[in-house]
C-alpha cells in the first residue's frame, strides 16, 4: 500500500487548477505508472476528510494523507524500486510517500 503525504489537502492542490493543468499534472504520474506496468495493480485516488476515530469518538485527521496507490512486489525492496523517481517526490518540501506492506492473514 503506497499512501501519498502531502502539506496541503488534494482538494487543496486541485482548488485552483484549470482542467488542462490537472491534465498536463497527470502526465508524469501516467508516465510513471507506465513505468511500474503490472505491479501498479490500483492507480489509487486523491483523499480528503479524513477521519481519526477512537473508543471515545471522531475527529478530523491530523495525518496529511493525499491518496494511495496499490502495487504488487515481490518484497519492499522491489516496491520501493518501483516508487523510484515518483512524480509526487517531485511535487516539492513536505512531500513524501509511505509504503506498507500487507501481511497475509493465514486462514
Amino acid at each position: 500500500m503506497v499512501i501519498y503525504h502531502a502539506p496541503v489537502s488534494a482538494a487543496e492542490q486541485m482548488a485552483n487548477a484549470t482542467p488542462e493543468e490537472m491534465q498536463k499534472g497527470m502526465e508524469p504520474w501516467m508516465a510513471w505508472a507506465g513505468r511500474a506496468g503490472s505491479a501498479l495493480v490500483d492507480m489509487g485516488a486523491p483523499l480528503a476528510g479524513g477521519q481519526k476515530l477512537t473508543k471515545s469518538g471522531s475527529s478530523g485527521s491530523d495525518k496529511h494523507v493525499a491518496g494511495y496507490s496499490i502495487l504488487e512486489a515481490a518484497d519492499m525492496a522491489a516496491a520501493l524500486k518501483l516508487l523510484e523517481g515518483h512524480p509526487h517526490l517531485e511535487s516539492g518540501d513536505g512531500f513524501e510517500i509511505e509504503v506498507h506492506e500487507a501481511i497475509p492473514m493465514g486462514m
